[in-house]
Parts: C-alpha cells; structure tokens; sequence
C-alpha cells in the first residue's frame, strides 16, 4: 500500500495517544521500541516515501519529518518527567541493585601516625617544630658533639652532597631529626623566647642502609626535646612510659636499655614488646633512642648547662607504625599496593 498524508497523520495521532498513556519506564521503553527503533513505524514510513508518486513526494517528505520531529520532541518531554530507563534498561541493568561505591583516597598510614604522635605529645605540652632536610656539618655533627674522625661521619653511613665550589665541609642529607633540636635551641636565644623548650620534630631522614624488613634508606624519625630548670631522667623515663601507654594501651611493655650516644648522656635505647606477626610470638624491638643532652651540646649553642638540663628522644616512625598495626615488613609501607593500603 502506498502510503499517504492521512496515513501519516493517521500514526501521528496513534503514537502520542499511546505516549500519554505511558505511565513508567518500562511502558516508555516498549513505546519507543515501537515507533523510534530500528524496525519502528516511524522509520517504516519514512522508507515509504520511495513508494510516493513523483509530484506528492514534497508534500509528503515534509510532512513526514514534521511528523517524526514532533514525535521525538514528545518522547523526549515524557522522558524527562518519568524517567526512562535509557542504556541501562536496553542493556539490562538492574536499576534498583544499590550502586558500587567509589573509592576514596586516604591519607597515607605514616602521615596519619605521625599525626597521632603529634597529637599525644602535643597533649603532654610539646610544640611541633621542623628543620631542613639537606644540612650542613655543623647541625649535623659539629654541634651535636660528633667531632672529627667519628665513624659516623663515615660516607658509608652519610649521602653527601657533593659541592661545586669544594667547600671542606660538604653538606648531607640529614642522617636524624637531632638537627632540628640545635635549629631550636639556636633560634630560641636569638629570639629571647627560650629555654625553657617542650618540641617534638617529625620528618624523613636518610642513611645508606641495607635495605631489609627493618631498614630502609630513607625512613621517618620524630625527635623530642625538652630543656628546662632542673629536668631529670625521671622527667625522660615517666613522659616516655606515659607515651607509649596513652599510643599502644595500658598493657603496653616497654624498657630502657643503657647505650650511647654522642649527644645525650646518659644515653638508653627505648624498647617495646611487640608482635609484628599472629604466627610469631612478640618480641622487643627497638623504637629509638633517647638521653639527657650531653652538655657539651648546650654549650655548642649557647646555652649555659650550669642552670638548664634537658631530655632529648628520637623515634622511628615507621617502626612505630609497624608495631601499632602490625605491620611484619617496612618495605610494604612503600611498595604503593592499594590491597595493603586500603586495609589501614
């Protein structure tokens, strides 16, 4: 049958009446499949026009596409009002199936322990403070009571920082967060605003280690210093017990061990029982070390030992972060494996 104008108005009628009563989004989508799909009447007419005679096919041809842009225009405001259930429906989508959540990025667990050991001791009355990380000799060592000779000043544990003009005293990049203490101390007299000083000093440090399950090159310290009147190693040993019971719980075990340090004397390592492993029994691993300032270090910044004494402390973080959520090798804290990421 050749199709004519009375036709056309004939579908036109047909197909908004049947738009209208479409009342959801499935009777929408079986509408459009009807008359807007590959196979629907409006694209049956519009193959008809080759079936027109000659002299109607303008007439026809433009009524035709009056025809189809007003059926499109309709289905696209019935559309919008009921919601249609689009390419989801067509390819079989579950559109009452809750959606996947997103993931969302996190900061990363050094950056959140060292925010917590911040705050614990920001809670006993200690400031934070920081310092560069390329130094020079002189807060690296000199000051710090580590002359000349020193096996520390070793290249084998230092990375040097080869200088253009040759100086004798090269710079490193540092080795402990110690160099922030000297920085504060130099900064408070020149300022007038200390001793007395209460800081803890977090960031990166580096050392040419072997690289293990314990040890890397570049690992995290924070540093503790407190200079005041009469401060003793009982003033150490209580704020060092108060820390770790107030960070790992009132069950925490934890000791002091006589050691040495060029800059504090006496000098203890600071242990803690720690189970790194469910199939391993918990052992004590070291967390740093710790000491009464040595007072050659006072006097290295013009600070008078005679009437000021001081704790100093310095801690791995990473070792902390280890033992808080037991974490068995410091390598996974810098593989960047989002299946070990996100699980803290």
């Amino acid at each position: 049958m050749i199709a004519s104008l009375d036709q056309l108005e004939q579908m036109e009628r047909e197909a908004l009446a049947s738009l209208a009563a479409a009342s959801d989004a499935a009777s929408l989508e079986s509408w459009r499949i009807e008359y807007l799909g590959g196979k629907g009447k409006v694209k049956a007419m519009m193959g008809s026009l080759k079936d027109v005679p000659k002299e109607e096919k303008p007439a026809f041809g433009k009524r035709m596409n009056e025809v189809r842009v007003a059926i499109e225009s309709a289905f696209g405001q019935r559309k919008e009002s009921i919601g249609a259930p689009g390419e989801a429906a067509r390819a079989g989508v579950d559109l009452t199936e809750p959606g996947l959540s997103q993931a969302r990025g996190r900061r990363h667990i050094i950056t959140r322990v060292r925010e917590e050991l911040c705050g614990v001791f920001g809670r006993m009355g200690f400031d934070v403070a920081e310092g560069p990380e390329l130094e020079d000799d002189e807060h690296n060592f000199v000051k710090l009571n580590i002359p000349e000779g020193h096996p520390a000043r070793e290249p084998i544990d230092n990375f040097y920082i080869e200088e253009p003009d040759g100086k004798p005293r090269p710079r490193m990049l540092r080795t402990q967060t110690s160099t922030v203490q000297i920085r504060v101390l130099e900064r408070a007299l020149k300022e007038g605003w200390g001793p007395p000083v209460r800081i803890v000093a977090p960031g990166r440090v580096y050392r040419p280690d072997t690289v293990d399950a314990t040890h890397s090159f570049m690992f995290h310290q924070i540093e503790g210093l407190y200079v005041d009147r009469r401060v003793t190693m009982v003033d150490l040993k209580t704020t060092l017990f108060q820390f770790a019971r107030t960070y790992f719980g009132a069950d925490a075990q934890v000791r002091l061990r006589p050691s040495f340090f060029p800059f504090t004397e006496p000098s203890a390592e600071f242990d803690m029982m720690i189970r790194l492993r469910p199939d391993q029994p918990a052992r004590w691993i070291e967390l740093g070390g710790c000491g009464m300032v040595d007072p050659e270090v006072l006097k290295a910044v013009g600070v008078d030992p005679e009437q000021w004494t001081g704790f100093a402390f310095g801690f791995g973080v990473d070792r902390i972060a280890m033992g808080k959520y037991r974490i068995p090798d410091i390598r996974m804290l810098f593989d960047n494996d989002l299946r070990f990421l996100d699980q803290l």
